[in-house]
């Protein structure tokens, strides 16, 4: 057993807890509290004017997919020849020897979301997974969390410079619409095959995927920066009464009350950076704020390699700077996006059950100045500074 003594601990459960205890055991949190008892023979990490949290969770990244200093042979997170692909897996891409990941668990980054990238309509699957290990298999957390789909100028680029479609916003809309329609057809086939085995249509794997997300298994996150976009991917999701996320909602704070009224959760970012598209002209660190007010669930999210995920709480102190509450920014980059990843019964807080996804912090977490001491990942330690 191991045990995480005198820290201040931010469970993001409930109040923080001066001089808390967490208890380990099997890689996972035993107890949490203050002046715990601590069994004979528990090895002991003091954490005496330390800040303790839990592990850091980023619900929208390429790490692994998109990697490093590589350059066009370790990009496998667009398959840019047709624009409905939902049977990719982004699984299939990753590699966890990315130096990428390194930075990940020096930053205190525990747990992430890859995702294929927004050059097709429909990208294909994405995965949650832990930012430690030698194989991919063995980090999965959840596979899959949802599937990718893409809105404005990124599949509109793409194919209307090979010449094909679509090279319009109503094309995008209209290719998801059509898959989602053959998907209906391909479901209620494989129904009246259960009554005849012979009326069965053959396999379809893309129509497999998309046949989850009609039967609400998994959501439709959608790439969408623009106010347009967005509306315009919410309406095919009630189209098709299917679960739908907001990924980067960059124009989010321009339509909130709207949002909020619909109970779609953002996830916001990135923010740091440039704005070297027109889509990203409003992009500012007021969104996630002005969307918590209007009661939308947010996620902050690097969109690594963007920028570096390890950055990702420089992004939270600053969103925090511009608005958004102490208490519901940590919540942005732990609880909640753990929440939208459908996750949350393993990461995103300190509660008893949970895996031990722990960081130990020697300052507050939105000081520049703070350096991680410690990561933790299933009660393992795997960054010491």
């Amino acid at each position: 057993m191991r045990a995480i003594i005198n820290g201040k601990v931010y469970t993001m459960a409930g109040k923080v807890i001066e001089g808390g205890t967490i208890l380990i055991e099997a890689g996972k949190i035993k107890a949490v509290g203050a002046n715990l008892p601590l069994p004979h023979g528990t090895e002991i990490i003091d954490a005496n004017h330390k800040h303790v949290m839990p592990g850091i969770v980023d619900a929208h990244t390429h790490i692994g997919i998109f990697e490093q200093g590589i350059g066009f042979e370790g990009a496998d997170g667009n398959e840019m020849t047709n624009p409905a692909t939902p049977h990719l897996r982004a699984l299939d891409g990753i590699n966890p020897m990315d130096p990428a990941f390194k930075g990940a668990v020096a930053g205190g980054i525990t747990c992430l979301t890859v995702a294929p990238g927004s050059a097709n309509v429909i990208g294909g699957t994405a995965v949650a997974i832990k930012t430690w290990g030698k194989l991919v298999d063995d980090m999965v957390v959840r596979d899959p969390i949802g599937l990718k789909i893409a809105f404005g100028e990124n599949p509109k680029r793409v194919y209307s410079s090979q010449k094909k479609t679509p090279s319009t916003r109503m094309a995008v809309a209209s290719i998801l619409r059509e898959n989602l329609v053959a998907a209906r057809n391909y479901m209620e086939k494989m129904e009246r095959a259960k009554e005849d085995e012979e009326k069965a249509p053959d396999r379809d794997l893309k129509l497999e995927v998309l046949v989850r997300v009609l039967k609400k298994e998994i959501p439709l996150r959608a790439h969408a920066h623009r106010a347009d976009d967005i509306t315009t991917a919410i309406r095919i999701a009630e189209e098709f009464d299917v679960d739908i996320c907001i990924e980067h909602c960059t124009e989010g704070h321009l339509i909130a009350d709207f949002l909020g009224e619909k109970k779609i959760a953002a996830m916001v970012g990135p923010t740091l950076g440039t704005r070297p598209k027109i889509e990203l002209a409003n992009t500012s660190f007021s969104t996630p704020g002005i969307l918590f007010r209007a009661g939308v669930k947010v996620a902050l999210v690097s969109d690594h390699p963007v920028f570096p995920v390890e950055q990702l709480p420089v992004q939270a102190a600053l969103v925090h700077k511009a608005g958004l509450p102490e208490e519901e920014t940590l919540k942005a980059i732990t609880i909640n996006p753990a929440e939208i990843m459908g996750i949350h019964h393993r990461v995103g807080s300190i509660e008893p059950g949970k895996d031990a996804d722990i960081i130990i912090l020697n300052g507050h977490p939105f000081d520049w100045r703070t350096k991680v001491e410690k990561t933790l990942i299933d009660g393992e330690i795997v960054y010491e500074r």
